[in-house]
This record gives C-alpha cells, structure tokens and sequence, in this order.
C-alpha cells in the first residue's frame, strides 16, 4: 500500500472524529441559547464532510436541516409531525420541510 492512501484513510478518519465534536458543541451551544454558534459548528462539519468525501454519520443527519444548515431542535426552531408513515421536519428559520420514511 502506497503512503497516499493511508494518508487518506487516516485523514477520513480525523474528519469523522472532528465532525462528532462539532456536532456535540452545537448541542452545548442550544442548551445555553447560542443558536448562532451552533448554526456555525454544523456548517463547519457540512465543509468538513464535502471536503474528505465522507458520509454525514446517520445520527446527525437529521439534526439538521438540509437547505439552510441550521441545527434544528424541536419545538424551539422546528416542528415535527408523522404524517402516512414519513416523519415530516419543518424548519422555522427557512421555511421548509423535509421527510424521512420510516421503516
């Protein structure tokens, strides 16, 4: 195996490590009302993920919205329904909606 692709390997792994971070900081930051730290920390990890070319972990795709990265928390600046077997998120701050099926 050639240095390069260890490199990679190594470097993908680092970026899921800091990804996990940020995600558990956007939590800290809700819970002291700092909405705009964690808006800023998802964004951060979305670069992070394109950049190395890495699945978003399933546990924190759905903290957040697709359109406008905001991390969403519910009831605060989200609203979420089950409607006909889909989870239905709605972000207050964009305006829109997203649906997941569950299984």
């Amino acid at each position: 195996m050639s240095k390069n692709k260890i490199d990679k390997k190594n470097q993908k792994k680092i970026a899921k490590k800091r990804i996990e971070k940020l995600f558990l900081q956007a939590e800290v930051n809700v819970q002291k009302k700092r909405f705009d730290l964690a808006d800023r920390y998802v964004h951060i990890a979305r670069k992070i993920q394109m950049r190395y070319q890495i699945r978003m972990p399933k546990k924190f795709k759905r903290k957040f919205c697709k359109h406008c990265y905001s991390y969403l928390v519910p009831n605060v600046n989200s609203r979420v329904r089950i409607n006909r077997g889909k989870i239905i998120v709605y972000c207050k701050n964009c305006n829109r909606y997203m649906r997941f099926l569950i299984k």
